[in-house]
């Protein structure tokens, strides 16, 4: 019976461990943003939202695509940050 009571110790133990791992994993985690990137894409320009890999919008002029990242970031109450060319950041608008 012993050797029952010591499995279930461990069992406890490790339970415990677990949680506490998950736990400090979940709070670690950052938020999601809903800040809008103006980013150039192929032969135009695109909207991204900070932290995704897939664009949200294709749009052949900058303006467009400002635009566009503009309604969502004020929706949202975020920041759009708009690129140049080369990838740079030219500025950035707070919507909060």
């Amino acid at each position: 019976m012993a050797k029952s009571n010591k499995s279930q110790s461990w069992l406890r133990v490790l339970i415990e461990i677990l949680e506490a791992f998950f736990k400090s994993s979940r709070s670690a985690s950052r938020p999601r943003t809903w800040n809008q990137h103006v980013v150039p894409y192929k032969d135009g320009w695109a909207v991204r939202r900070e932290g995704n890999k897939q664009i949200t919008s294709k749009h052949s002029k900058q303006s467009t695509a400002i635009r566009k990242a503009k309604s969502l970031a004020k929706k949202h109450k975020a920041n759009m940050i708009i690129h140049r060319q080369d990838g740079t950041i030219r500025d950035r608008v707070d919507f909060d």
